[in-house]
Formats: C-alpha cells, structure tokens, sequence
C-alpha cells in the first residue's frame, strides 16, 4: 500500500485515505467550526468542540424534514431505519435506549469473551475480510441467544442491511437492505416468542428490563445490535491488523503478551477508529464557536481528528497499548454514547486473536497491502 498519496480533498474523503491524520492536525488547526461548501456542511475537528456538538440540545441526528433517508422511505428497510434509537432524539430515543443500556451493563464480558471464542472456533471465514464482517454479528447474536445454525445467515442478513446506511449504495444493495430488514425482524419475532429466554443471554437481559414490551420497535432494536457491530467492529478488527502491520514492534510484544490483543483494540478505537465522522443537524438557529447555524444546517463531527486531538489524548500520534487515559469519542458521547463499547472491543479482540492464533502474519499483511472500502464515514481496511 502506498502512504504518499495526496492530501483528501475534503473530510468525507479522508475516511478511506491511506493516511489521513497529518491532513487532520491541519484541519484542527483552522477555524472550530469550518465551512466546507464542497461537501455543503459545517466541520468540526476539536474534541472540546467535537463534545460540545454531541451535547447541544437543538442538534438532531437526522435532519428535521428527512427522518429516514429519502432512498429508503417507505421501504422494509426504512421501517426499520425510522425505528433505531440511535437515528431519533426525543420520546423515541428515551423509550427503548435506558432499556438496552441496563441490559448491557448486566452482560458478563467474561462469558461474551468465551462465547465468542467458541463462535469463531465454528464458523468459518474464507478471507481475513469475511471474518472481520461475520465473527463479531455472529458473537453478538450468540448473546442475544440464537442457535449456531441461525449465525451465519444473520451475519449475512445484517451485512446485506447496513448497507441501506451508506449514501453510497446501489439500487440492488438498497433492495437487498430491504429484504434483509424483512428477513431480520421474522427471526427477532420468532426469537422473542421463546419462553424462557435463555439464561445469561442479552434477550433475558432485555426482558428483566422490559418485560412486558415486545413491541415491533424494541425488536427493531435488537436488530439494531447487530446493525451497529456490522461495520464497526469490522473496521475495528482490520485496523487493528493494519496497526500490527505498520506500528514496528506491536506484534513481537504481543506475541509476547498474548493478553496484550485487548489494549491493542482499545488503542486502535482511539488512534484509527473504524467511525471517523458522524453527522448533526440543527433543529432551530443556535449560536457555535462564534459561528450561527441556520434550521437545517449540518455538521460534520470528524472524530478522527478529534481523537488525536492532544487536548484529549496526550502524544495522540504515538500508539501506545499501555496508554494511561484513553479518551475516544469514536463511540458517541452524551446521549447518544454507544452503549456497546466494551463489548464491541471485547468481541474484535477475540477475532484479532484467533486470527493470528491462526497463523496469520502482520508482516505478510504490509507486504500484500490493503485499502479502504468505499464509505462516508466507516474506515474498514479491505486486505489483498
């Protein structure tokens, strides 16, 4: 892979750069608010500002007069879309997010850790890309509490779903989102009509929580779980591995310290997160770092740069696996903080470690190279 490429031509660009950090610490260094008439949006690269956009009460996280995206509406796919806590503020977002919350903060990382080893010992993945997409949708499902023989078709239903996310899917893959999102919903009904849930898993969680509501929208956030993992966690894993090809060093200390995989995942999250940017919009005029937004403005939260912000992270550019105080914002912050950050780099580090556990070697990876699957805002390496 080459490194000298140009600088990215706008912030949407830099995602899939080779190396887009260096361009970042330039953009950190302008204005706190930046007009980008390119990409028709407000840029925020500050962590202080970056927190701030988070925590604003008349910013939304879809804008006002397109809830669900206009490729999507109407479909089975933006049903489902217009049910996730994480695309809605107010009444919707309060219903069923503390729900999911509680039900994660119950899960035992340890048995997650050991279900997921047992998962990935099962299903298996004709490429290293194959296995950064399927193992950590599979794991989760495993916590949800589906059979082994429904993981692989749930990994697949959920790859061919979250590409109804992207601005830059096709035709075919929207209608695949579609028939996905049909897909996924008959399973979670079906899930949900067993009685008991079994023990330990984050269905039971769910249902100690609330459990009266089996509600279309709480499945919807089921599926949800799964949606979020899909390419989060693949671009959490490939980077990982992109860090053990490029960092000099990192793999002969964890080949020492094999318990190291998981700081390894944690400093990754921060120093090349797989979500390098989301979006925010204004619902009403409001006044930021000496800029006026209009109603229906949007930002753009570039949290690439904003973890590498040393005003966040000291040294930011040294990957460190013994860092101290690791701040990321790469899973949200305020309420919209993921609730799943512990377990999503729990499940990656299973996967980097059985990877390598398997034979694969970070110094084959840097030979062959790699590149970035085309995205607006998921940095997920595409391995040769």
């Amino acid at each position: 892979m080459n490194d000298t490429h140009a600088p990215p031509a706008d912030a949407v660009a830099a995602v899939t750069h080779p190396d887009p950090y260096g361009w970042y610490a330039e953009l950190r260094e302008g204005p706190a608010l930046a007009r980008d008439e390119r990409l028709h949006l407000w840029v925020a690269s500050r962590a202080e500002v970056v927190r701030e956009l988070f925590t604003h009460p008349a910013l939304r996280v879809r804008p006002a007069t397109e809830p669900v995206p206009r490729a999507i509406a109407g479909t089975p796919a933006g049903e489902l879309f217009g049910r996730l806590v994480r695309m809605n503020d107010g009444a919707p977002h309060a219903a069923h997010k503390p729900v999911l919350q509680r039900a994660l903060a119950r899960m035992d990382l340890g048995l997650a850790q050991a279900g997921m080893r047992r998962i990935v010992a099962e299903l298996s993945a004709a490429t290293v890309d194959d296995a950064c997409f399927a193992w950590p949708v599979a794991g989760v499902g495993h916590l949800l509490g589906f059979a082994d023989d429904d993981l692989p078709a749930l990994a697949a239903w959920t790859r061919d779903f979250v590409a109804c996310l992207s601005p830059l899917s096709s035709e075919a893959q929207l209608q695949a989102a579609s028939e996905a999102a049909v897909a996924l919903m008959a399973r979670f009904e079906t899930l949900a009509t067993k009685r008991p849930a079994r023990e330990g898993s984050l269905l039971a969680a769910v249902r100690a929580e609330a459990p009266d509501d089996g509600s279309p929208a709480l499945l919807a956030n089921l599926v949800g779980l799964l949606s979020q993992t899909c390419e989060a966690t693949a671009g959490l894993m490939g980077n990982s591995l992109v860090a053990l090809a490029r960092e000099p060093g990192l793999p002969e200390q964890v080949r020492a310290q094999p318990d190291l995989v998981q700081a390894l995942v944690e400093e990754t999250a921060r120093h090349d997160p797989s979500v390098q940017n989301t979006r925010r919009f204004a619902a009403e005029p409001l006044s930021l770092a000496s800029v006026t937004l209009a109603a229906g403005d949007a930002v753009l939260l570039v949290l690439g740069a904003a973890h590498r912000d040393p005003a966040l992270n000291p040294s930011p550019d040294r990957f460190d696996l013994h860092r101290a105080e690791r701040h990321l914002l790469g899973f949200g912050h305020g309420a919209h903080a993921c609730p799943g950050q512990a377990l999503a780099c729990t499940l990656a580090a299973v996967g980097v470690q059985t990877l390598l556990a398997g034979g694969l070697d970070p110094a084959s990876l840097a030979i062959r190279g790699w590149t970035y699957r085309p995205s607006a805002n998921a940095r997920i390496p595409v391995f040769r």
